[in-house]
């Protein structure tokens, strides 16, 4: 009996060779760690390769440059200096930021009050929900050129405050500062909020029904339901379509140049014309101060959210 026991043991998986006295000892070296997850590697491989080749890479090359006199190839901050006392960049800073506020603030309060609708029972709801994603099917430059119809000179926007008696004569949106911000804004809004509603309608139905009849057992009207019940369930929703917007409305470009031009600068287009203009290094500084902006921007808002659940909590 007990040579039995002993052979099955000295056949077990948990030898080495099928010998008594020889202990399994599984390959844990970074080659075998590699034939056990080959597929895994290959399948995340080209992700990374463009991560490293068209992110990591530029990123770095562009930060470099930015330091970097574009003749003698000292280090030195000559290019923001530069940069930073130029007017056409200030007007770039601040209508970025002017168009970010703007614009992020009205699609969240539109998109949320579009996804509470959409996320109702009512006749029709199909279709409408198809007429509100139609948005993003427009190429972006021709979303501007048909806002141009809009906010023109000779715009349909200008007859209507003419016909109203706003305005005596029409108004020329197309310039540097808080005219400029809101028809840029306005036009990244009708673009862009068919995204913010998905998001916000997909974490609206994925909150339980249950805790709405919780809700109503405990006497909750709909303000408050709304307030201590939907809103910190939606949060993460919240959070997500907000860091979305943010960081495609620091990087807006094209809405920009067809609406604007030169005449309402922001980042991405201070950089693209002094990409032209050859001033590499110059373009490069601009580009990372706009990444700045952007990690800034995400860093404050995490601290905000974090700070606020642990107060809550």
């Amino acid at each position: 009996m007990a040579q039995g026991v002993a052979t099955v043991q000295a056949q077990s998986p948990g030898t080495g060779d099928g010998f008594a006295g020889e202990p399994y000892s599984p390959d844990r070296s970074m080659w075998g760690k590699v034939k056990k997850y080959r597929l895994e590697i290959i399948m995340v491989l080209p992700f990374v390769v463009y991560l490293v080749f068209f992110m990591f890479y530029p990123v770095a090359e562009s930060i470099v440059r930015s330091f970097l006199n574009q003749n003698t190839n000292e280090v030195t901050l000559d290019n923001y200096r530069t940069i930073m006392n130029r007017s056409q960049f200030n007007d770039a800073f601040v209508n970025t930021i002017g168009i970010t506020a703007i614009g992020v603030t009205l699609q969240m309060l539109i998109g949320l009050g579009i996804a509470f609708m959409l996320s109702r029972e009512f006749h029709g709801r199909g279709i409408f929900r198809s007429i509100v994603l139609i948005p993003m099917g427009v190429p972006t430059i021709v979303a501007g050129a048909a806002m141009l119809y809009i906010v023109g000179f000779n715009g349909y926007l200008n007859r209507f405050l003419m016909d109203v008696g706003l305005v005596d004569i029409p108004v020329y949106w197309q310039q540097s500062g808080i005219r400029g911000m809101f028809i840029i804004a306005l036009a990244d809004i009708w673009k862009a909020l068919p995204l913010v509603v998905l998001i916000l309608l997909a974490g609206l139905e994925s909150i339980p029904g249950d805790v709405y009849e919780a809700a109503d057992v405990d006497g909750a009207g709909g303000w408050r339901k709304f307030r201590d019940v939907t809103l910190p369930l939606l949060m993460p929703a919240i959070t997500m379509a907000l860091i979305l917007r943010a960081i495609d409305a620091f990087r807006i470009f094209d809405i920009a140049m067809v609406l604007g031009g030169q005449a309402i600068p922001v980042m991405s287009s201070f950089v693209y014309t002094e990409y032209r203009a050859q001033n590499v290094n110059l373009a490069s500084a601009a580009a990372v101060i706009l990444l700045l902006m952007i990690v800034v921007f995400v860093i404050a808002y995490f601290f905000l959210v974090e700070r606020r659940g642990g107060d809550e909590k």
